[in-house]
């Protein structure tokens, strides 16, 4: 089984916000794949699918953005998920807007999601994948992140490369 993961604020005032594109590309999957999130655990919202051989978790933790770490713990070790079986989608102001990185280990990069992720899993080897929202130009970090995508970013937002990049987390070894 793998554990899909989605980084955000909940909330309608974050909805659009850019530190709230990982909620964002994880809803897209779900439209597009007809799937409904409706089910509720451990301060996370998910659904559990059954595809093509592969058994799967689509989770958006509702613990805010720097607290996810506990929500991932808790699904993780609740459905036997080891880290390597998890993806964490998130923003990341490091990389340009409609760019991203994948990396299997490593640090949070300064990301306060993934670095809660790191102390509550106490392993580096889950899959990240970090969506650009950069670059921060003259703005304090926690506005711009916090700030809604511009009406220009949001028509140029590519979010079907991100699935792509989910399918090929999901059924590639």
């Amino acid at each position: 089984m793998k554990l899909i993961v989605g980084l955000g604020n909940p909330g309608e005032r974050y909805k659009n916000s850019r530190h709230n594109l990982g909620f964002m590309i994880i809803d897209y999957f779900c439209k597009e794949k007809g799937i409904k999130i409706s089910k509720k655990k451990f301060n996370g919202i998910y659904e559990r699918i059954k595809e093509n051989n592969q058994e799967y978790i689509i989770l958006k933790p509702m613990s805010y953005m720097n607290n996810s770490g506990e929500v991932v713990y808790l699904f993780a070790s609740y459905f036997a998920i080891e880290p390597k079986d998890i993806l964490i989608v998130y923003d990341d102001k490091d990389i340009l807007f409609n760019k991203y990185k994948i990396s299997n280990k490593g640090s949070s990069a300064g990301h306060n999601g993934v670095k809660d992720i790191l102390k509550h899993l106490d392993k580096d080897n889950f899959t990240r994948l970090r969506c650009g929202i950069g670059p921060v130009n003259n703005k304090r970090i926690e506005d711009f992140v916090m700030d809604d995508f511009l009406k220009k970013e949001l028509k140029e937002l590519d979010l079907t490369k991100y699935l792509n990049l989910i399918y090929y987390f999901l059924y590639n070894e």
